[in-house]
């Protein structure tokens, strides 16, 4: 038998390796030297690149109409303010002095040095407030329920969802990968057929999270959503409830918690409320509220949580002290309420126009009766708003992407009502849509457009 010494092995085993490091080394080397040289003397000339563009077409885009500033002998129905707290003296004392403590930013996303004390706070205040576990708190009210949606739905996951929820909600979808069901606009049955279909399919099954997703107020519509029935198929199939309340929030119930307070519906029958400080609150941001697990996980997961900078403290404040003018005086949610009703009995009146919306919510959509396409209604609509501005009275007309959301609404201008108008403000502008549709709508012998 031949002995080998371990230690010549281990030798000849050096050798080896070191070789084939060498080998290696000097071949990329020199093939990465041989691949820029020939680059360098491509034709000898210098090369020609142009990028293709992000876009491959032409995108047209209608302008916005463009109001300038809004001062003070401007009617204004275009805004989302409803309780009319955006100037209120008291508010806005507390920002300046929030603003003169904290500065102007948080200069982070919460988890990075972004978490100050004002934030504990409006949580701490956000929770007793709806009577819920816990809030989390965002830094914009778009990007509450667009992040909210995709940390818990996930690719393998199905999603049931009313087809006219707003564009927020939809990005939310699209970033979740979940398998998405539309149902008819506030149709339960239609839903209910739904959820029938999808257990004879065994889409829904044990090992399948399933979601129902709607709105309290429809921003697209001003429709209120049937929750009753949605939280009674939810718990027949299964399903964990998402609940938009942006809309709701100070709007809705003797104390302004929403419509779970509206329809008195036990708060743990929902798995996760949503909701926006942008509309009653008269500031920035956004909120999800629930149980600690769920609002914990937001914190981990929410991608406009984890990576966008906090909400201004100053705008922090602002909220704080909104929420403290709302629970020393619920009274202005009722003056809300009675606004609304007055705006639906005065647009119910019209004779060129038809609207939606629920005689409770502030929202209101006014429509053409003319049959005409989306592209001329919009068009008359702006030139409505348009006249309508020059004599003092502004509101919006609904912007959407019509490519890109799923069943685009119908054009139309979107009114709201706020809790300072009065029975003469919409005679003004009830007078003024008449004016303006004859001054310059539709006229009688213009042809609808195929």
């Amino acid at each position: 038998m031949i002995y080998i010494d371990s230690h010549d092995m281990a030798g000849w085993w050096t050798l080896v390796i070191a070789l084939q490091v060498v080998f290696i080394t000097t071949y990329y080397l020199w093939s990465k030297k041989r691949t820029r040289s020939h680059v360098l003397r491509s034709n000898e000339k210098p090369i020609e690149w142009n990028p293709k563009p992000l876009v491959e077409y032409d995108v047209e885009v209608e302008e916005p109409l463009i109001m300038g500033t809004l001062n003070e002998n401007v009617l204004n129905f275009g805004s989302t303010s409803f309780l009319s707290l955006d100037k209120n003296e008291t508010i806005i004392d507390s920002a300046l002095k929030a603003m003169e403590k904290y500065g102007v930013g948080s200069c982070g996303p919460r988890g990075f040095y972004g978490t100050i004390d004002v934030h504990l706070e409006l949580e701490e205040r956000l929770a007793k407030f709806l009577e819920v576990e816990e809030t989390c708190v965002y830094s914009y009210g778009f990007s509450t329920i667009a992040s909210a949606i995709p940390s818990y739905a996930k690719r393998k996951d199905i999603v049931f969802v009313d087809e006219c929820v707003w564009f927020a909600i939809q990005k939310g979808l699209d970033a979740s990968r979940s398998k998405i069901c539309y149902f008819k606009h506030n149709d339960m049955n239609d839903l209910e057929r739904q959820l029938l279909e999808a257990s004879e399919k065994k889409e829904l099954n044990s090992r399948r999270r399933a979601f129902l997703i709607v709105e309290a107020i429809y921003l697209n519509t001003g429709k209120m959503c049937p929750l009753v029935r949605a939280v009674e198929l939810a718990r027949k199939f299964k399903l964990r409830i998402i609940l938009d309340e942006s809309l709701s929030i100070g709007v809705l119930g003797k104390h302004g918690r929403g419509i779970t307070e509206y329809l008195n519906i036990p708060r743990d029958e929902i798995d996760l409320i949503v909701g926006s400080l942008e509309h009653s609150f008269a500031t920035i941001g956004g909120f999800c509220a629930g149980t600690h697990f769920i609002v914990e996980h937001q914190r981990l997961s929410g991608l406009g949580y984890c990576f966008s900078a906090s909400l201004p403290p100053m705008l922090t404040q602002a909220a704080i002290s909104a929420l403290d003018i709302l629970e020393e005086k619920p009274s202005i949610i009722e003056e809300l309420n009675d606004r609304s009703k007055m705006m639906n009995k005065a647009l119910a009146k019209l004779d060129h126009y038809r609207y939606s919306g629920d005689e409770i919510s502030p929202i209101k959509h006014v429509y053409l009766k003319d049959d005409l396409t989306d592209r001329l209604k919009h068009s008359y609509l702006r030139n409505i708003a348009a006249y309508c501005f020059e004599k003092g009275v502004a509101f919006a007309v609904s912007a959407y992407l019509r490519d890109v959301e799923h069943n685009c609404p119908e054009p139309s201008i979107r009114l709201v009502a706020s809790r300072k108008i009065d029975n003469e403000n919409l005679n003004l502008i009830c007078t003024l849509l008449e004016t303006a549709y004859i001054e310059v709508g539709p006229k009688p012998d213009l042809q609808p457009v195929q």
